[in-house]
């Protein structure tokens, strides 16, 4: 990769939800990407956790990266944002650059867009296409369905019990701060 600095990229909703608890987990995580010194890799709108993350970092001095389809600029985007942006012209491009241009990925509360982006990445690891770190950043319990779903299609054997190892469960900004210290992963090239 062409980036000197650790790339976090996050999916996250382009909602609020309905929890102030994922603002605020965003909001933090947008501080700590600022405090680290890491590069945001993100889907450029200021609307919703995406835009709470994007915020914080911005306002913490972090370097941003967001990359975005042409057909959600004018839904995601309100405001001039300062941040550096690619334009896609599709949902699967802005995937793909996203996570091309990152070290690890973190998934916060979101919808469908952000499962979507969730389980690509998880089935290009369970396939073996790249080794970065996934997480999931469970605020207020959001993600153990989830985690339960997981659970139940090894179970049911249509997975290997080793995908269970590829997202990392976090319940905190804090604990994936702990756990993306250098010390605690190796960084993929």
């Amino acid at each position: 990769m062409s980036h000197q600095r650790f790339s976090l990229c996050v999916y996250c909703g382009s909602r609020d939800g309905l929890n102030p608890a994922y603002r605020a987990a965003a909001a933090n995580l947008g501080q700590a990407i600022a405090k680290n010194d890491w590069r945001l890799v993100f889907g450029a709108g200021d609307v919703g956790l995406m835009g709470a993350v994007a915020t914080a970092a911005q306002a913490g001095g972090a370097e941003t990266l967001g990359v975005i389809p042409t057909h959600l600029m004018s839904r995601e985007i309100k405001q001039t944002a300062r941040t550096t942006s690619i334009i896609t012209e599709t949902m699967h491009e802005r995937k793909k650059v996203m996570f091309m241009n990152a070290d690890a990925v973190v998934v916060l509360p979101g919808g469908a867009g952000s499962l979507d982006e969730f389980f690509e990445v998880l089935t290009w690891r369970q396939l073996g296409l790249h080794a970065k770190p996934l997480f999931l950043l469970d605020i207020a319990g959001y993600w153990a369905p989830l985690i339960h779903l997981l659970d139940h299609v090894v179970a049911q054997g249509f997975a290997e019990a080793t995908i269970l190892d590829y997202a990392r469960v976090v319940p905190t900004v804090a604990a994936l701060e702990e756990a993306l210290r250098p010390d605690q992963i190796a960084c993929p090239e």
